[in-house]
């Protein structure tokens, strides 16, 4: 008996599911797998390699958009093709022309599927290459005005500050700044070089 699996995928904690999950209301899926992975490929997709190894000639993987499967051009022709190649039919709900299912007409059902989905795969890694370039933009704009990112550094304690002191006229050790300040051997050094800097 074939089965109907949907896939969904989030790229990021701060996505919601609840899209894509109300699309698939009313079309009787069987088994939904929920996934937080890149789209720039497949490596790493544990559910989605799970899902895939589930998967019977026959049944049929549902996906909302052509993004959430992938957003690179190569790894989406090659994963869709290996589905294919099972005897898994493959329906994109925001896509119908890339249904297989329906496209049941031979050669020329298949050749308008390959060539939509060639482009859409084409447009999804394109867009995937867009945000990176503005993300970088936004982070080198936010610089030149002075953003800092990362960590916010530490104010080294005024205690430390005399303890250090003390160990550079040779009067106490490593070990005992460490005592006298709470702090580990790393804390020492990151300290003592930021005061060298």
């Amino acid at each position: 008996m074939s089965k109907k699996f949907a896939y969904i995928r989030i790229s990021s904690k701060d996505q919601c599911i609840n899209r894509q999950l109300d699309a698939l209301k009313d079309l009787n899926i069987d088994e939904i797998v929920i996934e937080k992975a890149s789209g720039k490929n497949f490596i790493g997709r544990e559910k989605y390699t799970e899902m895939k190894a589930k998967l019977r000639a026959s049944d049929e993987l549902v996906i909302k958009s052509i993004d959430r499967f992938g957003r690179n051009y190569t790894e989406i022709c090659k994963e869709w093709e290996s589905i294919i190649n099972m005897g898994v039919d493959i329906q994109v709900l925001d896509m119908p022309i890339l249904n297989t299912r329906n496209n049941q007409n031979g050669l020329t059902g298949r050749l308008i599927t390959d060539i939509v989905l060639k482009l859409l795969g084409y447009v999804a890694e394109r867009e995937r290459e867009n945000i990176k370039t503005r993300q970088a933009e936004g982070i080198a704009s936010a610089k030149s005005r002075g953003v800092k990112f990362g960590r916010p550094t530490s104010e080294i304690p005024k205690d430390f500050i005399r303890c250090y002191e003390l160990y550079k006229q040779g009067l106490i050790k490593v070990k005992d700044v460490m005592s006298m300040c709470n702090i580990a051997k790393s804390t020492f050094y990151k300290y003592a070089q930021s005061i060298k800097s």
